[in-house]
């Protein structure tokens, strides 16, 4: 991982524009090629980022990332005041919590849960930069990698992008390779930016899982 904290503006150039003027920030360049630009605050959210696969380009303090789409996010160094470069090694990955663990055992039994006509070929499939929760097969004989969360955020919809890359280069597997995230709840912003990416969005009901009476009566 590449750790540059510098005073920059930077630019993205794509289906929209936007504009982050001269500020001290953070610029992460992690090893799967994303790139990431993060300010003194919101936590772990980016101002601004480019997933992978992406190019990036250096010349006299700007810098071009670029996309498969052809998208730019365009950084402009003024000043650099740090720049290291750091070998983290294989994470092992995100141990679940109670409910999504169970989710992903209930849902290896019944795929069909998060789509009509699914079938399990494995659980936790590992891709090599981490394991994908479940991956299954359609109808149709495509593969499909499932990433299950309690609620679905912007975050499992990112984590799921970086699975389909390396899922997608995988000749073991038949292709096309499409990705579904499958969660209690999930979130306007998640929908909005897999809907974006491609990626199909599941609500699944845990009690109803489980072979429980819905936690909320109902009518009828």
């Amino acid at each position: 991982m590449r750790l540059v904290i510098a005073r920059c503006s930077v630019d993205y150039v794509g289906r929209l524009t936007a504009h982050l003027p001269s500020a001290v920030r953070l610029v992460l360049v992690k090893a799967d090629g994303s790139v990431s630009i993060h300010a003194d605050g919101r936590a772990y959210k980016p101002l601004n980022w480019m997933s992978p696969p992406c190019a990036i380009a250096e010349d006299d303090g700007v810098w071009r990332v670029t996309n498969r789409a052809a998208e730019q996010l365009v950084i402009t160094l003024e000043e650099v005041l740090h720049d290291s470069t750091h070998e983290l090694g294989v994470d092992p990955g995100l141990r679940k919590d109670g409910v999504e663990a169970h989710l992903q055992v209930l849902l290896a039994d019944r795929p069909d849960a998060i789509a009509p006509g699914l079938t399990l070929i494995r659980r936790e499939y590992e891709t090599g930069i981490g394991p994908v929760d479940l991956l299954c097969r359609d109808s149709d004989g495509s593969t499909v990698a499932v990433e299950i969360k309690r609620k679905g955020e912007i975050d499992g919809v990112e984590q799921l992008t970086r699975y389909l890359v390396r899922l997608d280069a995988d000749p073991a597997l038949p292709h096309p390779v499409r990705g579904i995230l499958a969660a209690q709840s999930i979130t306007p912003q998640a929908r909005l930016l897999a809907a974006d990416r491609g990626l199909g969005c599941a609500v699944v009901d845990y009690d109803e899982l489980r072979g429980l009476e819905p936690s909320i009566p109902t009518l009828f």
